[in-house]
């Protein structure tokens, strides 16, 4: 395994929609391992294979509710979802405004309306079948990285975009 360089705007990868994957091969499961490796070393809680300069329709979320009462050390331990040309099957009419920011656009994060409650279908890394329904963050999660397989950053879908002060910036990583 190793850390991939992830691009950043203007790369124009970031605005092609990605093909679909069509061999899950050696190559592809290589691309997956790199890929959570990168994003763990970021820290992000997703990434998408165009982030990381391959333009295929591929994303890894790794992510857990946290529960305010309890200490770090009793936290549910996070869940790692690989998704292989996922596509959002089913999306609740309720959308709720929240607050984004992007390992390609470092430095900015946005405000953002997403559908509260979505069903993902996929495939997994050795091409089985997958579905699962998100709601909340994860939905939040799995919306941003597929728009980057359809070229879109999550700016396009902003209300409003900024630099966040140093105590802003703090909160977002806590």
């Amino acid at each position: 395994m190793s850390i991939r360089k992830i691009v950043t705007l203007p790369d124009p990868v970031l605005r092609r929609k990605a093909r679909k994957v069509t061999a899950f091969d050696k190559e592809l499961h290589t691309l997956i391992d790199d890929m959570i490796e990168t994003m763990r070393v970021a820290p992000g809680v997703g990434l998408a294979a165009p982030q990381v300069g391959d333009s295929r329709r591929l994303v890894v979320v790794e992510y857990a509710e946290e529960d305010e009462q309890l200490e770090e050390s009793q936290q549910p331990p996070k869940k790692l979802y690989v998704f292989v040309n996922p596509e959002i099957t089913d999306k609740s009419e309720e959308e709720e405004v929240g607050l984004e920011g992007c390992l390609s656009i470092p430095e900015l994060v946005g405000e953002v309306s997403r559908h509260s409650r979505i069903t993902i279908k996929g495939f997994n890394r050795h091409g089985k079948p997958i579905r699962l329904k998100a709601e909340g963050w994860l939905a939040r999660i799995f919306q941003h990285e597929i728009d980057h397989l359809e070229g879109i950053v999550y700016p396009d879908r902003a209300t409003r975009v900024w630099k966040p002060s140093a105590e802003e910036a703090e909160a977002i990583r806590d």
